[in-house]
């Protein structure tokens, strides 16, 4: 067995970042920018006013001082001419600022009557002006690599970007195994339950930005499997799930090498996941997770994510951790990396008492996973501890 990060090293070994690809700015939600873009343009491309009110020459306002309004400027409708000594142009947010003015007063400060405005005791002495460029100037790079996100996609926009480059999404196979298995809605027999691992693991693989192909079930014969590594041709990723460890029907492993799979290593020191197989076939990386439900998820968060993010273009860098003190104790752990099911509330984080590997009402609770390092000694309740997000 090998430790979980040695895993990880090996894993990000048999991938790359894939193509880079232009996508309209429409389509670029969740994606990985992979090329910096650059701003065409200032942003404000003008002084503009922060408020509605009057724009005025700044060195001009004091208590009692009388304007004669002279015209108006609006958002996209700008006051053409100049503004001279005594004079206010009435302005609203967003519009451009007169020249020969450089402050607004805002609409509370002033008392008008027909054409005449008078700036109020105790007035605001804020400018209430955006300056050009205030926000960003032309030139300026939004860094690559990142997951672009609402924010990210509003400013490419402002920046007049209309289009990003992109890597291109990994497309993923899954293949459950089993003779046990049947889908969702079909009339389970005796001896089967309900295929549950794919559905989890597709969601997740597609919020982290994944392309997913999921295949029929495979069932417990080589003729089965051989067909569904077929069907997982042109995938960038193939993942089986089940068929994995040792039992005399678990011939994943046993076909994929007649399939001329190159592979990197077998069993990993954690729980659960322990039966987690990854190599080479077709071109593809392959993974071949546990069959236990919430193995597989576990197995999904700590490395399907990680390779997913690496083939997007992202740094290889395992899932990431963060500090939480444990709101109750827990006991000493054994010789494997122990990832744990739990829920964290603002800092604390609680371990729940069920941690069979089939119990997926326990992780459908759990928010975190409690990260237990190899022979963790008992630890009291108030101990700093790390967590993975669910």
């Amino acid at each position: 067995m090998i430790a979980v990060s040695e895993a990880l090293e090996r894993l990000f070994a048999l991938v790359a970042p894939l193509d880079v690809e232009t996508v309209a700015l429409r389509k670029a939600a969740g994606r990985i920018l992979a090329e910096p873009a650059v701003a065409r343009r200032d942003q404000p491309p003008f002084a503009a006013s922060a408020m509605d009110g009057y724009a005025v020459a700044g060195s001009a306002v004091l208590a009692g001082a009388a304007f004669t309004v002279i015209g108006e400027a609006a958002a996209g409708r700008r006051f053409e001419g100049a503004v001279g000594a005594g004079e206010a142009v009435r302005i609203f947010t967003g519009a451009p600022l007169p020249q020969g003015t450089d402050r607004v007063v805002i609409q509370e400060d002033v008392t008008r009557a027909g054409d005449r405005i008078v700036i109020a005791e105790g007035h605001d002495t804020a400018t209430h002006v955006r300056p050009l460029g205030a926000d960003f100037a032309a030139g300026f790079t939004l860094s690559a690599p990142r997951r672009l996100t609402a924010p990210d996609l509003a400013l490419l926009a402002a920046m007049n970007v209309p289009q990003v480059q992109v890597y291109r999404q990994p497309v993923v196979a899954l293949i459950p195994t089993g003779d046990e298995l049947v889908q969702p809605g079909e009339e389970p027999g005796p001896d089967q339950i309900i295929a549950s691992n794919t559905y989890g693991l597709a969601a997740m693989l597609e919020a982290a930005g994944a392309k997913v192909r999921l295949l029929p079930i495979a069932r417990d014969n080589e003729p089965a499997l051989r067909q569904a590594f077929g069907l997982a041709k042109g995938a960038d990723l193939v993942v089986t799930i089940g068929g994995a460890s040792v039992g005399d029907h678990d011939l994943v492993g046993r076909v994929a090498g007649d399939l001329g799979m190159e592979r990197s290593f077998y069993k990993i020191a954690m729980r659960p996941g322990k039966p987690l197989m990854a190599g080479r076939i077709n071109g593809a990386a392959m993974i071949g997770l546990p069959g236990n439900p919430v193995s597989a998820m576990v197995c999904g968060a700590i490395f399907l994510l990680p390779v997913v993010a690496r083939m997007q273009g992202l740094p290889a860098a395992p899932a990431p951790r963060q500090r939480a003190r444990l709101a109750t104790p827990v006991t000493a752990n054994g010789p494997r990396e122990h990832y744990m099911r739990a829920h964290l509330d603002r800092g604390d984080v609680t371990v729940f008492a069920a941690q069979d590997s089939a119990l997926l009402s326990v992780l459908s609770q759990a928010n975190v996973l409690l990260v237990r390092p190899p022979d963790d000694p008992a630890q009291p309740a108030g101990a700093e501890v790390e967590v993975v997000a669910l």
